[in-house]
Formats: C-alpha cells, sequence, structure tokens
C-alpha cells in the first residue's frame, strides 16, 4: 500500500498535548485544546489554534481526523499536522484571513467581512 510511509510517516494519531507553541518554517503556531481550560461544557474538546497571531479553523471529521478551512479535502491526524499542512499550503507570504462577522462591513483589504488570505473564498456556511 503506498500510504503505509507517509501514515508512518506523521506519527501516531493517539492522544495530543493540551497546548502546544511552535515555529514551523518561520511561522508562530498556537494551539490550545479547550477542555484544558474548562470541563464539561460544549466546547470541550474544540481548539483554538492560531498562525501569526491570526485564527486557523478547524474541524474535527467523522473519523477522528482533523481538517482546516485551508485545504478543506485533506485530513491529518493531529491538530498540529493540519496546522503545519496550512502553514505549508500558505507558503511564506500569505496570512490567514480575519473574518469580521460579514453583515457587510468592509475592510481596507475591500472583501465583505475582511476576509484575507487563504480564507478570502470561505464565506459561512457548513463545508462537508
Amino acid at each position: 500500500m503506498t500510504l503505509a510511509p507517509v501514515l508512518a510517516a506523521s506519527g501516531s494519531a493517539g492522544p495530543e498535548e493540551a497546548r502546544f507553541d511552535e515555529t514551523y518554517r518561520g511561522r508562530r503556531i498556537v494551539g490550545d485544546r479547550y477542555d484544558a481550560q474548562r470541563s464539561g461544557d460544549a466546547y470541550s474538546g474544540a481548539w483554538h489554534v492560531t498562525v501569526d497571531g491570526r485564527p486557523l479553523h478547524l474541524m474535527r471529521r467523522a473519523d477522528g481526523s482533523w481538517m482546516t478551512m485551508v485545504d478543506h479535502y485533506r485530513s491529518y491526524p493531529t491538530v498540529l499536522a493540519a496546522a503545519r499542512a496550512a502553514v505549508d499550503e500558505l507558503g511564506p507570504t500569505a496570512r490567514l484571513g480575519v473574518p469580521h462577522g460579514g453583515g457587510g462591513h468592509m475592510d481596507d483589504s475591500g472583501t465583505p467581512g475582511g476576509r484575507k488570505g487563504a480564507e478570502r473564498d470561505h464565506g459561512s456556511g457548513v463545508h462537508a
């Protein structure tokens, strides 16, 4: 099977640490798992991840893997692996967008909701 070496090289899909903070390819990636801060609420198991201080939107798939809004066609075994892949996809200069809630708001980018960078084409809605 051709995927076996790739999966083995990507590391274990076991339990993740509650927090990570690293520099990867010159970008600062920080992640905090909500249940590490609060227990028993609706956010348990959710993550807050930023790349260079900008939020990276993540979704958990039914099989337990993770995807990002930067590249929602691939799955990754851990949140950190997904964040690193987003950095790879962004390249050295692109930045994550910063949605401002829409509602017709325009900012200096000239786009509704202030979306910039790799997430500019991802408005609100469900992504399968």
